[in-house]
């Protein structure tokens, strides 16, 4: 069988609408098998170190599940063109992660044995996926989606020489994998136990914690053991991983349920559409938004209910009024910097907190070089002004204490430039002004009409006073909260 990256003359494309994998796409057994491997993928010393060091998904799991939904997306397109510029674009992304883990070991996002291993967990767990759910996969099908996953290195990559061709020999590759590289990161324990125990509410739940919190605390540990109890005995068994009593049951029962969603009729699950909603903005242009907002009423009655017959922290009130509702569009400084500096949610800036608002930004807007690299320069200047500035103990970085004693404007010129690079990064057409879809380009659901003038058009000392209007006066309610503050 050929395993080129356009597919085999005779059979079903590699990639496009019919591959095999796209089949998965709005398929919710995948939301389980990406969980696994995720973990799978963090267990690996390199790949967890980089996730410790540089990933958003503790502080914003929501806005990371969107932006790797879309980059599947756009890996397994049928158009090329749209497949190598997803592929330059994650190579440009991953080649500025490199670093050492705590034991001093040196970790590279461009390393291709362990960007293979990303590969071989999402192909495994796809497998397993299907076997769990009651529905296994044959031989030709999962000879086609290896071959696709191998198409996939490739275009990443420049081939696939990394993970073995024939399939039968990727299974050996697998277990010697787990058994001499593998191992219980810290990374591979946040997901599994902190992140769901700790899981910020999507926008959609945003003005109902009561009720959030009482979902999350029953389905989280569940999801827990659920991931546990799938993954390898040989990965369980090597990292010491409790096993809950009862797991293996309700993990196959969670797989089956999921499965059933095969019976629904086409259209009805679109995984794209579901992710959108979650982050939806009540005050958005988008028909959706409506919907949406009454939801969101519904929600925060039914969460105030849930708080009077279970009360939840010692109170017995309803869900307190969002700052936004109550007037009050002011961050304390505690707050600005654990929901928009400290990116990556372990309590202190530094560089990648920075890193990971560049890529946002980069990612919402689709930059290409020149222009990505001049946002990460404007970022990286910023950087290295609030270092001098707040960085009082010389550590590299800075703490929360640190921020908050100095309490700064941050309004700095290295900030200002920030704003212009921005802003002319987001001015497509360059005539000087931001139109209205160029502006929903940036924010997508979060366009905000009354910030626009008459004319429609938003000029360049409008769009920088705003953007450091939000980073130094710590304002809520703007355009920027759903780009760079929220979950």
């Amino acid at each position: 069988m050929t395993t080129g990256t356009t597919g085999r003359a005779d059979e079903t494309p590699l990639f496009g609408p019919e591959s095999q994998f796209r089949a998965f796409f709005d398929d919710p057994r995948w939301a389980l098998a990406m969980i696994r491997a995720t973990v799978l993928e963090a267990a690996h010393p390199q790949i967890g170190a980089a996730l410790a060091d540089n990933s958003t998904f503790v502080a914003h799991p929501w806005r990371r599940l969107r932006n790797t939904f879309l980059s599947m997306r756009r890996m397994f397109d049928s158009d090329p063109a749209v497949r190598e510029r997803e592929a330059a674009r994650l190579n440009r992304l991953h080649a500025r992660m490199s670093g050492s883990d705590p034991r001093g070991r040196a970790y590279d996002a461009m390393d291709r044995a362990t960007r293979a291993w990303v590969v071989a967990s999402l192909f495994e767990s796809a497998v397993t996926m299907c076997r769990l759910s009651g529905q296994p996969l044959n031989q030709d099908a999962m000879e086609t989606m290896y071959a696709e996953y191998r198409a996939f290195l490739a275009a990443l990559d420049g081939d696939a020489g990394e993970l073995p061709t024939d399939l039968n020999d990727f299974w050996r590759y697998f277990d010697r994998v787990i058994e001499t590289a593998l191992e219980n990161t810290e990374a591979a324990r946040i997901i599994l136990y902190r992140l769901f125990d700790h899981l910020p509410a999507p926008a959609l739940l945003d003005g109902a914690p009561t009720l959030w919190a009482a979902g999350r605390a029953v389905v989280g540990p569940l999801l827990g053991a659920i991931t546990v109890a799938s993954l390898p005995e040989a990965y369980r068994r090597k990292a010491g991983l409790p096993e809950m009593p009862g797991a293996p049951t309700l993990m196959q029962g969670a797989y089956l349920a999921a499965g059933l969603t095969r019976f629904l009729p086409d259209g009805w699950v679109d995984a794209e559409s579901i992710i959108e909603a979650l982050s939806l903005s009540p005050d958005s242009k988008d028909p959706r938004a409506r919907t949406v907002t009454a939801l969101r009423a519904r929600l925060k009655r039914a969460s105030a209910l849930l708080r009077l017959l279970t009360p939840m922290s010692g109170g017995n009130g309803p869900d307190p009024v969002p700052p936004a509702a109550s007037g009050n569009d002011r961050r304390s400084a505690e707050e600005f910097f654990r929901q928009v500096l400290d990116q990556t949610g372990d309590g202190h800036l530094d560089w990648p907190d920075l890193a990971a608002m560049a890529r946002e930004l980069a990612t919402r807007l689709d930059l290409d070089e020149p222009e990505e690299t001049r946002l990460y320069d404007a970022f990286a200047a910023w950087w290295r002004e609030l270092q001098a500035t707040l960085d009082t103990d010389g550590d590299g970085r800075v703490s929360a204490d640190e921020y908050a004693a100095a309490v700064p404007s941050l309004a700095s010129p290295a900030l200002i430039r920030v704003a212009e690079v921005l802003f002319h990064v987001t001015d497509k057409d360059g005539s000087g002004t931001i139109d209205e879809d160029e502006h929903r380009a940036l924010f997508r659901t979060a366009f905000h009409r009354d910030l626009t003038t008459t004319e429609g058009t938003y000029s360049r000392s409008a769009f920088v006073g705003d953007f450091l209007s939000f980073m130094a006066g710590r304002r809520t309610n703007t355009p920027y909260d759903p780009v760079i503050a929220d979950a």
